[in-house]
C-alpha cells in the first residue's frame, strides 16, 4: 500500500492465498495500524525515526496495545527481525528498545490522538457538529459488517446456505441486503470467495447504501441504461436485476477485469466497454438512462477503506469536484428527451454532491430534479430537494449521495 496501491487492492492481491488464521491476522494488523496510525505515531515519536522503521514500529506497537492474544515477546521479536532486514543491526536495536518501552508501559489505551487528519475533522465538525463527528469517527474506526446482495440466488436460498455453513444472517439496514456474521465454528471476517454460493454467483458484496442508490435511480424496466463509471460492477449488476438493460463502461482498462468477472459470476446480461465518458462514448441524446457514479474522495466509505483518510486532502476534494462537473456534463449530453440522469458519489462532502448538482441545474434548464416515486427508498434517506443521502453516523450504512434528474426538453 505504501508503494501506491489502495488498501483494498493490496489486501486482495496479497492475502487471498494465506491460511484463514494468517489472513485474518494480517488484515487486522494492517487495518488496525491504518485506523490508529496517528495515535501510534505519537506514542512512538515517529517524527524523529528512520522512515524505514515506521511501519515496523507501528505494527509492533499495535500488537502490544491492541491484540491481547499476541504475546509481547512475539510482537517484539518479530518486529526486531523485520527491522534487521530493513535497516541493519542499528535498526534492530532501536526497534527492540522502542517496543520494550511500549510493552513496559502496560498501556493498551488508544484514542488519545484523533484517528483522522485534523483538517478533515474540522470540516466535519462544521458540517455535522461535534457529536455527529464523534459518531462518524467511531464508525470509521470500527470494522464494517459484510453485506451481501442476492444475485443468482434469491434471498431465502442465500440465507439458508449461509446458515447451513454456520454463519449468522440478518436483514441489513433499510431492508437492503443480508448482513453476515460468524457464529459457532464459522470463520471471523470470511473472504467472500469462501462463502457458500460464491462460485455459483449467488451474491455480490455491496453495502446497503450503494444498493439503495440503484433503487433510487428507478430506471424504467427494459430501458437501455449506461453505467458510465461502472467498475468494479456492483451497481451495474443491481441495475440489471432491477430491470434495466445495462451497458457498463469505464475509462480504466486495468479495472475492467474485475468488472467482467463480477458480471459473469452474477449471471447478468451486461455489456462491458472500455470507454471514457469525457470522450462521448455514445451519440448525443440517444440514451433513456445514464448513471454517472463519479470518482470522489470516498469520505463515506472510510470504514471499508481505512487508508483513504490519509490519502485525501482539501485540494484533492476540489480537484475531484472539478472532474465531477465535467463528467456530469458529459453524461447529460447522452440523455434523450424524457430520459433520466443520475449523479452519484460515495462522498460526504457538499462540494462533491449537492454543489455539483445545483451548479449543473443552474446552467441546464432542460433538466430538473425528479425524485423517484414514494417508497422507492425510505423517506429518511431523502434530502429536502429529493436527493438521496446516507450518512454513516445517522443511518448505520456507508455514506452515499445521488441526485435523479430528468431531461424535460
Amino acid at each position: 500500500m505504501r508503494a501506491g496501491a489502495t488498501f483494498a487492492a493490496a489486501r486482495d492481491r496479497h492475502l487471498a492465498g494465506l491460511a484463514e488464521r494468517d489472513r485474518r491476522l494480517a488484515y487486522q494488523l494492517a487495518g488496525g495500524v491504518l485506523r490508529s496510525q496517528a495515535d501510534l505515531d505519537r506514542a512512538l515519536a515517529l517524527a524523529t525515526v528512520d522512515p524505514r522503521l515506521d511501519d515496523i514500529l507501528r505494527l509492533g506497537a499495535y500488537q502490544l496495545r491492541a491484540l491481547a492474544r499476541v504475546p509481547a515477546y512475539a510482537a517484539v521479536s518479530t518486529s526486531v527481525e523485520l527491522a534487521r532486514d530493513a535497516a541493519g543491526e542499528g535498526g534492530a536495536r532501536f526497534v527492540n528498545q522502542a517496543l520494550r518501552r511500549v510493552a513496559e508501559s502496560g498501556s493498551r489505551e488508544q484514542g488519545a490522538v484523533p484517528s483522522h487528519p485534523e483538517w478533515l475533522l474540522a470540516r466535519w465538525r462544521q458540517q455535522f457538529g461535534d457529536d455527529e463527528t464523534a459518531r462518524l469517527v467511531a464508525w470509521n474506526d470500527a470494522i464494517p459488517p459484510l453485506t451481501l446482495q442476492p444475485a443468482r440466488w434469491n434471498a431465502d436460498r442465500l440465507r439458508d446456505g449461509l446458515q447451513a455453513a454456520g454463519f449468522g444472517v440478518r436483514e441489513a439496514p433499510w431492508d437492503a441486503g443480508l448482513l453476515v456474521a460468524p457464529t459457532g465454528t464459522a470463520p471471523r471476517s470470511p473472504l467472500p470467495a469462501r462463502l457458500p454460493g460464491f462460485e455459483q454467483g449467488a451474491f455480490i458484496v455491496q453495502d446497503p447504501a450503494h444498493a439503495l442508490v440503484c433503487r433510487y435511480a428507478a430506471f424504467p424496466a427494459g430501458v437501455l441504461a449506461y453505467d458510465a463509471c461502472a467498475a468494479p460492477g456492483g451497481k451495474a449488476v443491481m441495475l440489471e436485476r432491477l430491470g434495466a438493460r445495462v451497458v457498463a463502461g469505464d475509462a480504466r482498462r486495468d479495472r475492467m477485469g474485475r468488472l467482467v468477472q463480477t458480471v459473469r459470476r452474477a449471471g447478468v446480461a451486461i455489456r462491458p466497454a472500455v470507454a471514457d465518458l469525457l470522450a462521448a462514448p455514445c451519440a448525443a441524446g440517444t440514451l433513456a438512462a445514464v448513471l454517472v457514479d463519479a470518482p470522489c474522495a470516498a469520505t463515506g466509505t472510510m470504514a471499508r477503506h481505512p487508508d483513504a483518510r490519509w490519502r485525501i486532502s482539501a485540494r484533492a476534494i476540489e480537484r475531484a469536484a472539478a472532474r465531477q462537473r465535467a463528467l456530469l456534463e458529459a453524461g447529460a449530453h447522452l440523455v434523450q428527451s424524457g430520459g433520466v440522469l443520475v449523479y452519484a458519489t460515495c462522498s460526504l462532502e457538499p462540494e462533491e454532491n449537492s454543489d455539483v448538482v445545483n451548479d449543473f441545474l443552474e446552467r441546464h434548464p432542460e433538466f430538473r430534479r425528479d425524485p423517484p416515486p414514494p417508497r422507492t427508498v425510505p423517506a429518511a434517506l431523502l434530502t429536502e430537494p429529493g436527493d438521496f443521502q446516507s450518512l454513516p453516523q445517522r443511518h448505520g450504512i456507508d455514506g452515499a449521495y445521488a441526485a435523479r434528474l430528468t431531461r424535460v426538453r
